[in-house]
């Protein structure tokens, strides 16, 4: 029979798609790696690997065998975990993903909470695309993610947590910020600057522009909320910013003015993702919990 360790060289290589940086992956050396895979396929009798390839290549088999055993190493570290569990309760590090328009705002008070109430417990912060990190959740490469919905999956446990308010700003001399009292056609052929297309962030801003008749400025996408506000407070466009963020001292107000625009509103709703049957998954649903209590906590302050 095939190894665990045979079968987790298998899916470095399928998610790596490169000799070297699959075993730099798996913290062992490119020749043994290359071993123990034609090890495994004469134990399988089948061809895994398209060699000489570049990127490498799995054959369709290769791709079916490498899905199977990617779901069988997630349930074995999913029993090692419970077993964990078992005698350890809430401790360990949980890897945690979060989306750069949440995170450097959110997360600190979070982060400050979650060790006063779970002192044993690490989380181990990665910032980076919702998308890519829901696939990596799913891989088994993160075992929690802070998400904006929608996210689906019945692979996958939803929690939502909260809803945050949205809002245009502009630089303070923009003709705009000078109005008074603003309609949503006040803002129609305006242009909005965004993050880029692989963000959740970037779909709503297109939601938000045909709702507005205002149109996305594609040749000035932003790479975080700071070049977002940075960019509008320069007057190259306006920007659509989450609430906390404009509350928070990683954000602020002080380079942009807040458009209060009558007849329009908008929010985004925040989730945490998980694997469902996870071994951790209640300890996960209390992390969630608490990112939502601080949340409506700050979402209070504010009101």
């Amino acid at each position: 029979m095939p190894t665990l360790r045979q079968l987790e060289y298998l899916v470095a290589i399928a998610d790596a798609r490169h000799f070297g940086r699959a075993a730099a992956a798996v913290n062992v050396s490119q020749p043994t790696l290359s071993q123990q895979v034609k090890a495994l396929e004469a134990r399988l009798g089948v061809t895994l690997v398209e060699r000489g390839d570049s990127p490498v290549q799995l054959t369709p088999v290769g791709r079916e065998i490498a899905q199977r055993a990617r779901r069988l190493l997630i349930g074995v570290s999913d029993l090692r975990d419970l077993a964990r569990r078992s005698t350890t309760g809430f401790a360990g590090t949980i890897r945690f993903g979060v989306t750069p328009t949440i995170g450097p705002y959110l997360m600190p008070s979070v982060v400050a909470r979650l060790h006063r109430d779970y002192p044993d417990m690490r989380l181990h912060m990665r910032e980076g695309i919702p998308d890519d990190q829901v696939a990596e959740l799913r891989r088994g490469a993160l075992d929690l993610v802070l998400s904006p919905l929608p996210v689906a999956g019945s692979d996958l446990e939803i929690e939502p947590l909260f809803r945050e308010p949205l809002h245009l700003v502009a630089a303070p001399d923009s003709p705009l910020a000078e109005t008074s009292f603003l309609r949503k056609t006040d803002l129609a052929g305006a242009g909005i600057l965004t993050l880029d297309r692989r963000h959740h962030f970037h779909r709503q801003a297109q939601q938000i522009c045909e709702d507005l008749g205002a149109e996305i400025l594609r040749d000035y996408e932003g790479t975080s909320l700071d070049s977002l506000r940075q960019m509008a407070g320069s007057g190259l466009g306006l920007a659509i910013l989450p609430e906390l963020y404009l509350r928070s001292e990683v954000g602020g107000e002080h380079m942009v003015h807040r458009l209060e625009v009558s007849d329009w509103t908008a929010t985004r709703s925040i989730a945490a993702v998980w694997r469902h049957g996870a071994a951790y998954g209640e300890s996960y649903r209390l992390i969630a919990q608490s990112v939502a209590v601080e949340a409506r906590r700050m979402l209070r302050t504010i009101d």
